[in-house]
């Protein structure tokens, strides 16, 4: 498959582009990135250096992919950190012109701008996302407090996650960092399903996380796999690598090390019911 990854490109570690990429392509995907901010590393490091990509060069990349005639072959658009509120509008042209390209490509859309009870994206952005990129969505994967956030109520629980989800009334939402007790909840909800993966709380786990089970869900979904399994076939994996780094000490998810954990891994201590 195909895949048009518009996110965050850093030049060390494993987020935005540095996580979707390497796993996709380790799965057998291409994939076509246009980076929204070019960095030194991810954004919660001491020392950070870099500077976002104007719209008008990513609008210029795309017109480039668009006037090749590449599109048609493109399953799949995939965003996520975007550097800018006017970056959305590139996004929204990109996804309208894959489509008219090849009317059954996917969009995923992780709208990247929050976290721990806090927004972190720069000004406009998350109401750019919320105008722009929800209602183009066929899979939009926010955490806890994203979630919250455009369904403009509390989530607290997956039962909260549940209801908040149907809010959004996209075809599929696929809502992480859930807090379930002593577990963290994955849920993938559609207007007739609603499944919840759990795994344990891990603490001082690296940054990315949510980056790549982005990306591993919407493989899973190309892939032509069903709801749960494309749940488990994608939360499994990240939680494996999030294990193997604190067993190594890292601060970024061992992905070119340990990349055989993303094919097909099940861990004994997750937890899935229907809800």
């Amino acid at each position: 498959m195909n895949i048009l990854s518009i996110q965050s490109e850093v030049v060390y570690g494993h987020v935005g582009q540095g996580a979707a990429r390497p796993a996709l392509q380790y799965l057998g995907h291409e994939v076509w990135a246009i980076p929204s901010v070019i960095l030194s590393g991810h954004a919660g490091r001491a020392t950070v250096t870099g500077e976002p990509v104007s719209a008008d060069l990513m609008a210029r990349l795309l017109d480039g992919l668009t006037r090749s005639g590449w599109l048609a072959h493109c399953d799949a658009v995939l965003s996520g950190y975007l550097g800018s509120a006017e970056q959305a509008g590139v996004v929204a042209t990109a996804v309208r012109a894959v489509r008219k390209a090849n009317p059954h490509a996917l969009f995923c859309f992780d709208p990247v701008f929050g976290d721990n009870g806090r927004a972190y994206a720069k000004r406009g952005v998350a109401e750019a996302m919320a105008s722009q990129l929800l209602p183009l969505a066929d899979i939009i994967t926010p955490n806890a407090f994203e979630l919250a956030s455009l369904a403009s109520v509390p989530v607290r629980n997956p039962e909260e996650a549940h209801a908040a989800a149907r809010r959004l009334a996209r075809p599929l939402v696929l809502a992480t960092s859930v807090p379930d007790g002593a577990r963290i909840g994955t849920l993938a909800v559609t207007p007739n399903e609603a499944v919840c993966v759990t795994t344990p709380f891990l603490e001082g786990v690296p940054h990315g996380s949510g980056d790549l089970l982005a990306a591993l869900f919407l493989a899973q979904r190309l892939e032509g796999a069903e709801l749960a399994a494309a749940l488990i076939g994608s939360v499994g994996p990240v939680y494996a690598l999030l294990c193997q780094s604190l067993r190594d000490r890292t601060d970024e998810m061992p992905l070119i090390t340990a990349r055989s954990l993303l094919k097909g891994l099940v861990p004994a201590d997750l937890e899935v019911r229907a809800l």
